[in-house]
């Protein structure tokens, strides 16, 4: 197997035994890797084909990789896979400004893809903090949403196109480029978000939005959670569609940054039950800043908030943005800790988080639960850390919090897939009938099951 995929590519396009470098086998912690038989790095569709045709005739798995900042293992391979890695795909093929598209392979850096767009005008718009890691083809594998879901909807509603290779090596190629196109089934559908279950996506025709002309930030404190949801309420009939951003923080969140992330600098001050990190796109520079003050002496004013800043340079504006995607520091302090992306009706969240906590405290002395997300899209993520690691305690809190999740109607993955890690919680959020459809399209499009193997089904 390995000589007949050496054919395919070129010198540095294959990698065995002790050059199989960590990142091929990372799994973000949660779940130990395998060996696999050998990395292939392709650069081209037509070597994907090749290598997928090989691996279909033989009944050799394959997992895709793209960035490996996924936090379910679903790029890990388990042992005995041929990695089929996209980082040589990356390259930016076509930008259209009238047709307002970017045309990229599957290993297109996102922040690499920002970049070139910004530099024309306009925007990509999912943005999440491993924005420097994550590619193209990962973020549309897992249907990624990141902080401006609010505005502009996951990663799903930025793709018009894709071109997928199939198991069998068969190049499906609906790289369409209108917003609208009813001609018989969407195709792209099945493929964005089903992990490299189905397919291997190798292209994408992604849509563009102009670049906002005012980017105004703010911190916010609130009292309850209640004021909360109705400051994003208010936000949102206030704003008139210019909210881009709305994250969420627990006081405790607030209080273990300032503990542990000496680097980091909350702009206001410690003690408030709510903090909120919101973010403003719009197109008048002069006016914006204005009017979003306005708007938050008028929320100070109806009770709903106890405080607010608002970023004063690009400096500040990153440095409020570091407070909620850069406590790592403060999480290593923490050492061995359960993360959880999870969703759920909005007015559902502050539920959720009080079972949560009590349900970890109740089973962990000492632990530590925090929770912050995107509350404007439903989505929080939590980290648990209870004093130990292993299986046995992960899957003690995987309870906790998936059994509320189920109680509340909501979603064991809001952003980050199933992989290997919630493969035994899916019947939690997934009805017996939908999870019986799902594995005859899965039985259909990969029949002797190669790709992606023991991944989400």
């Amino acid at each position: 197997m390995i000589e007949t995929l050496r054919s395919f590519v070129d010198a540095a396009g294959l990698l065995t035994g002790p050059d199989i470098g960590e990142r091929y086998l990372n799994t973000r912690g949660h779940s130990q890797a395998g060996a696999p038989l050998c990395v292939v790095r392709p650069t081209s569709t037509a070597q994907v084909s090749a290598i997928l045709k090989a691996c279909h005739a033989a009944g050799q798995t394959v997992v895709a990789q793209g960035g490996m900042t996924g936090l379910v293992g679903g790029g890990a391979p388990r042992g005995g896979e041929v990695v089929l890695s996209l980082e040589r795909m990356n390259q930016i093929e076509e930008f259209d400004p009238e047709g307002r598209t970017l045309t990229a392979q599957a290993g297109v850096i996102l922040q690499t893809a920002h970049e070139y767009c910004e530099e024309r005008g306009f925007m990509l718009p999912l943005d999440l903090g491993a924005r420097g890691s994550a590619t193209i083809g990962g973020v549309i594998s897992t249907n990624a949403g990141g902080v401006r879901v609010i505005r502009y909807g996951m990663m799903r509603e930025s793709v018009l196109g894709l071109e997928v290779v199939m198991a069998d090596g068969t190049v499906i190629s609906a790289l369409n480029k209108m917003l609208k196109n009813n001609a018989g089934y969407d195709l792209k559908h099945m493929f964005i978000g089903s992990e490299g279950t189905l397919g291997i996506v190798t292209r994408a025709v992604c849509r563009l939005r102009a670049n906002p002309k005012s980017v105004n930030t703010a911190f916010a404190s609130l009292p309850t959670f209640e004021d909360t949801v109705a400051f994003l309420g208010y936000l949102e009939s206030e704003l008139g569609g210019a909210l881009g951003s709305f994250e969420v923080m627990w006081g405790a969140y607030d209080a273990f940054v300032r503990a542990t992330c000496p680097s980091l600098r909350p702009p206001l001050p410690a003690g408030q039950a709510f903090y909120v990190l919101l973010e403003t796109l719009g197109t008048d520079p002069e006016a914006d800043p204005e009017r979003l003050q306005e708007i938050l002496a008028a929320a100070m004013e109806k009770g709903l908030i106890t405080d607010a800043a608002v970023a004063q340079s690009e400096q500040q504006r990153a440095a409020f943005w570091a407070v909620r995607e850069n406590a790592g520091e403060g999480f290593r302090k923490l050492g061995p800790m359960f993360s959880y992306d999870v969703s759920m009706p909005i007015r559902a969240m502050g539920d959720f988080a009080t079972r949560v906590k009590s349900g970890v405290d109740a089973a962990y002395s000492n632990a530590t639960t925090l929770v912050l997300g995107h509350m404007g899209d439903g989505n929080l993520h939590v980290v648990a850390a209870v004093g130990i690691g292993g299986a046995e305690a992960h899957s003690k809190v995987n309870d906790i919090v998936y059994g509320v999740i189920r109680d509340l109607g909501g979603s064991i993955s809001a952003e980050h897939g199933i992989g290997v890690e919630k493969k035994n919680y899916l019947a939690w959020s997934r009805t017996p009938e939908e999870i019986a459809l799902m594995r005859t399209l899965k039985s259909t499009l990969d029949p002797k099951g190669i790709l992606n193997p023991g991944k989400v089904l």
